[in-house]
C-alpha cells in the first residue's frame, strides 16, 4: 500500500480500547501505602537512554513508587524527577491498547481498524517475505532508539538486513564519537566515561549538565563542585551549570572551533601543554602547533566576543590543574556541520592537557563479559546501512537516519520497507518531513512498535502496542562504567491492555518468518538466566539485588609512565589525522564564520528541561503538571524593541515562512540578544497525545536550514533563524 494519508488517531471510530474517550486526571488514584503488602521489583529505567536501575514498589499489586538502586553507578541510589516519573507512562490513558491496521473506506479516505495480534503480525510477515521475495531482505530498514530495539535488530539480522540507523548517531552524539575515534581510536560511550568525581577543573562547552538532568553526570558534577572544583561555562546562554562556574564565556553562538583554537595557542604559545604525555603518546604535535598560530587570543576575540585576557586566563586554569581538568565532550553535538571537527578539537584540547586515561580526566570504562545465548549465526546481507549514504559519509560507522530516509523515496529506492521502533521521526530528525511524505509514499511498508501514539503512528500500516518497560523483560544492562556491573528489568506488572513485549512480538514475527531457529525460548527469561549462569549469577539472584557489581580486571586509569597503543592507525593520539588528509578532509579543525542572521530574526538555539526527555515524556501525566509548555527566552533588549512582555504567548516564523504554534515569552537576561532559546519535544500534533497536542512550539519544524557533516552525516541544526510573531488580540 503507498500514497499514504497521514492518520490522525483521533478520527477513529469504534468500540473499546484506545477508541474510547477517557477522563484525564493523571494517573490512577490509590490509597495512601502502609496498610498493605509491598512488592519490590528491579528494572532498569526506559525515560530516557541514561538507564538507572532502580526498584518499583507495588502495593496489593498497585503502582506505589519507584526509587534509586543503592548499587547502581548510574544513580547512586537516587532518581531524577523522569525516573521517579515512570509510573506515569505505565498508567497513562493515551498509550496504544491494540495492534492497528491501516484500511481504506468506501469513500476512499484511509484510517485504522483495530486488529487481533495473530492477523497484524501475519500481515506483516506476508509483506516481508514479499519484499525479501522481489528485493531481497536487505532491502528492510530498522529506524529506532531505546534499549528495546535489541530485540528487533535481533530480528532484522535472523531476516537478513543489517541496515539499521538510530538518531541518536545522526542527530545527537555521532560528531562526538567520531571526532574522539579520529583522535584516541574509541568513542566515549553512554554513560561518557568523564572521570568529573575527581576533577580539578571541568570546562562545559555547550553541554547543560543540570538541566539534562543525566543522572550520574549531575551526581559526579555535584560532587566536583562540592571539592571546590573550577567550573568554565562556555554558553550563549546562563545555563544552570554557568550560574555555578567561575567562568562563564558568553560566547557568540557558532565560533566554538575559534576559541578551542584560541586556547590550543595559549597552551602550546606558553609551554603549558603536557608535553611529557604528548611526547609518550600522540603523534602531529608540531603540525598541530603550526595550525594554531593563526588563532592567537586577539583575533579570536573578534570572532567569539570573548576578551583576549579571558581567554588567556581559561587556558591557563585548565593546564594550572591538568590532568585532572576534563573538557567536556557533550552530548547532543550536531549544531553547524562541522561538528566532528569541533569534536575533534575538543578530543585534541584534552589530548594537550593529558586527560585521557588520568585521574579526573577520562577513564577507562570497563563492562562485564557476558557470553551471547548460543544461536546461529546470521545470514550474510547483500548490502548494509553504507548503501544508503551512495559513498558519502566515510567515517559514518553506523547508520545515518537522514540518509536512510533519502535512500526510500521513489520507484527505484533501495529499501521496500521499515521497521520504526521507539522513535518519533516527525520531530526527531530536522528538516526531513517532505522527505518522509515521499518516503512513506514509496515503502511497501512501514511498521511502527512504539508505546504511544505519537506522529509517526499516523504513517504506517501497522501500528503495534508495546507494553512500557515496567512490563516486560529485556536484555540485561552492562553498560561500560567505573566499576563493571549488571542491572535486570523485569516486569512489575502484567502488560496492560493488548499490549506486549517486544521480546514477544519479535519472536512471534521470527517465528512467522521461518526464524524459529533464531528463537528457540518460550520466555525471554531462559536467556537471562542462562546468561547470568555463564557469569556466577542467575535469574533469581537478580530478581532479588537488582544490580551485581564485578571486579574489574584492567587499572582505570594509566599507571605513570605506562607503555599505551591507541586504536588509531598509528596507535598513538592522532593529533593530526591522515585519516581525514587521505579521505580529503582537513587533518586538524579549521574554524568556518557562521552564517549571520538576516535583519529581523535570531538564532534559534534549543534544548532541554529537567522534567522532560525531548518529546517522549512530555504526555506522561506525572511530568506534564510539572512542565506542561516549553518557554521562549528573549532578551529584555529584543523584548522591548519587539514590544513584548514576559508571559506574553507569539509564533515564530522562520525564513522560508514556516509558522509555528504558540510559544509563551520568557523575558530574560540569561541569554544573549542575537538568539532565542526554547525547549525541544513541544507542539505535539497527534491528537491522540490528548495532555499535550498543540501545547508549546515545536523547534523541529522549523528547523529546514540543516547543515549535514560530510565526514558523518549529522544534521546541523542550530544554522537556523526566527522571527518573532505577535499573536493578535
Amino acid at each position: 500500500m503507498n500514497r499514504r494519508e497521514f492518520i490522525k488517531l483521533s478520527g477513529l471510530m469504534g468500540a473499546g480500547g484506545v477508541l474510547s474517550p477517557l477522563l484525564l486526571g493523571g494517573c490512577t488514584a490509590h490509597p495512601l501505602p502502609g496498610s498493605g503488602q509491598v512488592v519490590r521489583t528491579p528494572t532498569f529505567c526506559d525515560m530516557c537512554f541514561w538507564k538507572c536501575a532502580g526498584f518499583v514498589h507495588t502495593e496489593n499489586d498497585r503502582p506505589w513508587k519507584i526509587t534509586g538502586n543503592a548499587h547502581d553507578l548510574h544513580s547512586q541510589g537516587r532518581l531524577c524527577t523522569r525516573g521517579s516519573g515512570g509510573l506515569g507512562s505505565y498508567e497513562d490513558p493515551d498509550r496504544l491498547r491494540k495492534p492497528l491496521l491501516r484500511v481504506t473506506g468506501a469513500d476512499g479516505r484511509q484510517t485504522f481498524r483495530e486488529a487481533e495480534w495473530d492477523e497484524a503480525l501475519g500481515f506483516i510477515a506476508d509483506r516481508m517475505k514479499a519484499i525479501a521475495n522481489d528485493y531481497g531482505p536487505d532491502r528492510m530498514a530498522m529506524l529506532n532508539h531505546g534499549y528495546g530495539a535489541r530485540h528487533f535488530k535481533h530480528l532484522m539480522r535472523a531476516y537478513g538486513s543489517a541496515s539499521f540507523a538510530e538518531p541518536a548517531f545522526a542527530q545527537c552524539r555521532g560528531p562526538r564519537d567520531v571526532g574522539f575515534r579520529l583522535t584516541f581510536g574509541e568513542g566515549l560511550g553512554s554513560p561518557e566515561r568523564t572521570d568529573m568525581e575527581h576533577s580539578r577543573c571541568i570546562v562545559l562547552i555547550g553541554s547543560h549538565i543540570g538541566e539534562n538532568l543525566h543522572n550520574g553526570q549531575v551526581q559526579t558534577l555535584a560532587q566536583a563542585l562540592r571539592n571546590d572544583v573550577s567550573l568554565i561555562t562556555v554558553d550563549p546562554r546562563f545555563s544552570v551549570p554557568a550560574g555555578k562556574s567561575k567562568y562563564w564565556l558568553p560566547i557568540r553562538p557558532g565560533t566554538d572551533i575559534a576559541l578551542l583554537l584560541g586556547w590550543m595557542y595559549v597552551l602550546i604559545d606558553e609551554q603549558l601543554y603536557d608535553r611529557d604525555y604528548i611526547e609518550r603518546y600522540a603523534t602531529g604535535f608540531d603540525e598541530l602547533a603550526a595550525h594554531v598560530r593563526r588563532y592567537a587570543p586577539e583575533w579570536v576575540y573578534l570572532e567569539t566576543g570573548i576578551e583576549p585576557d579571558l581567554i588567556r586566563a581559561t587556558a591557563r586554569e585548565m593546564a594550572s590543574h591538568a590532568p585532572a581538568t576534563l573538557v567536556h565532550p557533550g552530548r547532543h553535538t550536531t549544531w553547524y556541520g562541522d561538528d566532528t571537527q569541533r569534536s575533534r578539537a575538543i578530543a585534541i584540547l584534552n589530548a594537550l592537557l593529558g586527560s585521557w586515561g588520568r585521574k579526573g580526566g577520562l577513564y577507562i570504562k570497563e563492562n562485564v563479559r557476558l557470553p551471547r545465548y548460543p544461536l546461529p549465526a546470521y545470514p550474510q546481507p547483500r548490502s548494509d546501512f553504507r548503501a544508503a549514504n551512495k559513498g558519502r559519509y566515510p567515517f559514518a560507522y553506523e547508520g545515518v537516519t537522514n540518509a536512510i530516509i533519502e535512500a526510500s523515496i521513489g520507484e527505484d529506492a533501495h529499501y521496500r520497507g521499515w521497521l520504526v521502533y521507539g522513535t518519533n521521526l516527525p520531530s526527531t530528525i530536522p528538516g526531513i518531513r517532505p522527505q518522509l511524505k515521499a518516503a512513506m509514499d514509496s515503502l511497501d511498508l512501514v511498521v511502527v512498535v512504539d508505546t504511544m501514539p505519537s506522529e509517526i503512528t499516523g504513517y504506517a500500516d501497522v501500528v503495534l502496542p508495546e507494553c512500557t518497560y515496567l512490563e516486560r523483560y529485556d536484555d540485561l544492562r552492562n553498560a561500560g562504567e567505573r566499576e563493571p556491573a549488571l542491572a535486570l528489568r523485569m516486569p512489575a506488572f502484567e502488560p496492560r491492555h493488548d499490549s506486549k513485549p517486544g521480546w514477544w512480538i519479535a519472536r512471534q514475527l521470527g517465528r512467522r518468518l521461518g526464524l524459529e531457529r533464531y528463537f528457540p525460548w518460550q520466555d525471554y527469561s531462559e536467556v537471562l538466566d542462562w546468561q547470568l549462569k555463564q557469569v556466577g549469577s542467575s535469574l533469581e539472584e537478580m530478581q532479588r539485588i537488582g544490580v551485581k557489581p564485578f571486579p574489574r580486571t584492567r587499572p582505570k586509569y594509566f599507571a605513570e609512565g605506562q607503555p599505551v597503543r591507541f586504536r588509531t592507525p598509528s596507535g598513538r593520539i592522532e593529533l593530526h589525522s591522515q585519516q581525514l588528509a587521505d579521505a580529503g578532509f582537513d587533518p586538524l579543525p579549521v574554524y568556518t564564520r557562521p552564517e549571520a542572521p538576516p535583519a529581523g530574526f535570531y538564532r534559534l538555539n534549543y534544548g532541554r528541561m529537567p522534567a522532560h526527555t525531548f518529546g517522549k515524556t512530555t504526555n506522561n501525566p506525572l511530568l506534564f503538571q510539572l512542565a506542561p509548555e516549553n518557554t521562549l527566552w528573549v532578551n529584555p533588549l529584543v523584548a522591548r524593541e519587539q514590544g513584548l512582555a514576559n508571559g506574553e504567548y507569539v509564533r515564530l516564523q522562520n525564513p522560508d515562512g514556516i509558522v509555528s504554534n504558540r510559544v509563551r515569552v520568557r523575558v530574560t537576561e540569561r541569554i544573549r540578544p542575537d538568539s532565542v532559546f526554547m525547549a525541544h519535544g513541544f507542539g505535539h500534533r497527534s491528537r491522540r497525545l490528548r495532555l499535550t497536542y498543540g501545547i508549546g512550539a515545536d523547534d523541529s519544524e522549523l528547523m529546514t536550514n540543516v547543515r549535514v557533516d560530510p565526514l558523518m552525516g549529522g544534521t546541523g541544526m542550530r544554522a537556523n533563524f526566527v522571527t518573532l510573531v505577535k499573536e493578535a488580540g
